[in-house]
């Protein structure tokens, strides 16, 4: 093996590649390799390239990654029906402020055929779950549950009726949304999809 001083670099700043003799070569060192000085003397050193090592994900890892990625993909499809949702109540609160009860029951039953016209055949297509995290999120948008919701603008009955509704598919209108306890991590979500609305 023959040592070839290729981009020597020196283990001591005083130490300099003329001052170090070369290392006696037999007759069968016929291999140049890139070398270092170390030690005041010359040594074989390379540089390897990146390797990168992977393992297979441990089990309970694996399905915490699967909880995550259903989540992150159910707040991704519901969250803009969720802002699209606490902008109409916010337009529909601003006109009704002033209305009698008559008018007001009028004005909503208005804006309801227009909104079920907008958004029945989509929001049909959403999973059970998607809609539990979609009725969070109007929580989060408006600061208001479903279920009182539906009571202030459809009346008592009505919200109790779609309660019963919701609990025959495992859900409840009455979910609350706490960004710093249950929901903190679609609150994560939720700021990540926000910071990318921004760029």
């Amino acid at each position: 093996m023959a040592i070839v001083a290729v981009s020597i670099s020196t283990a001591q700043a005083q130490t300099t590649p003329d001052s170090i003799p070369l290392p006696q070569l037999g007759p069968n060192d016929t291999i140049p390799v890139p070398a270092m000085i170390h030690g005041n003397e010359y040594v074989p050193a390379q540089t390897l390239e990146w390797t990168w090592v992977q393992v297979p994900y441990p089990k309970h890892l694996l399905k915490k990654r699967q909880e995550w990625t259903r989540l992150r993909n159910a707040v991704y499809v519901t969250y803009p029906y969720a802002r699209r949702a606490g902008a109409i109540m916010n337009d529909i609160n601003a006109h009704i402020a002033k209305m009698n009860d008559k008018d007001k029951k009028k004005y909503i039953h208005s804006r309801e055929k227009e909104l079920k016209k907008q958004f029945a055949e989509p929001l049909s297509e959403l999973s059970i779950y998607q809609g539990k995290v979609l009725m969070k999120l109007i929580n989060r948008q408006t600061g208001n549950n479903c279920y009182t919701i539906i009571k202030e603008y459809k009346g008592g009955f009505t919200a109790r009726a779609w309660q019963t509704v919701a609990f025959v598919f495992g859900s409840n209108l009455k979910q609350p949304y706490n960004p710093n306890g249950d929901e903190r991590e679609i609150e994560m979500i939720v700021q990540e999809v926000e910071r990318m609305q921004r760029l």
